[in-house]
């Protein structure tokens, strides 16, 4: 079992480092606009996932590999290839698709958290009790992600 959470965690941590790298790149380019103060603070929160998984990572003595971190934020700036209509800058389209991004990741990170929970039944190196905060300020951060999704896409019809 420890092979498999090492693996599944480490998975994990891949898609963290992704989400990282997006978030605070997706609240650099929206500050001064009226999405720009909730995205840095979606931001913060998802860089302080990142490290809460690292933690719960040593605390089951699995030692995160700085190489899957790694492939998720080269995943993620290759992400940034996909068209959006316009050859060299963002567009609204950009904003759109980076924000549904983001609560895909925050998604999985809600899914691992409670999946986690269910190990913790019977691993006591894992705190239910901060599993449950944690998938708790994930349901939170994919409710005010759906908003600013609903407001980008708004953005998105005739004026």
């Amino acid at each position: 079992m420890q092979k498999a959470l090492r693996v599944y965690l480490n998975d994990h941590l891949v898609g963290a480092a992704a989400n990282v790298q997006l978030a605070l790149r997706t609240a650099g380019s929206q500050r001064g606009t009226p999405l720009g103060r909730e995205l840095d603070a979606i931001a913060a929160q998802i860089s302080a996932d990142y490290a809460a998984l690292v933690e719960i990572m040593r605390s089951v003595g699995v030692t995160p590999r700085r190489t899957f971190a790694w492939l998720g934020r080269v995943g993620e700036r290759l992400g940034r290839l996909k068209l959006n209509g316009r050859l060299v800058r963002g567009s609204e389209l950009s904003t759109l698709v980076e924000l549904e991004a983001l609560r895909l990741g925050v998604l999985g990170k809600l899914q691992g958290w409670r999946s986690l929970s269910v190990v913790a039944e019977r691993d006591p190196r894992l705190d239910r009790e901060r599993l449950r905060a944690l998938e708790a300020a994930a349901m939170r951060q994919a409710e005010v992600l759906t908003g600013m999704c609903v407001a980008a896409a708004v953005l998105l019809g005739p004026a």
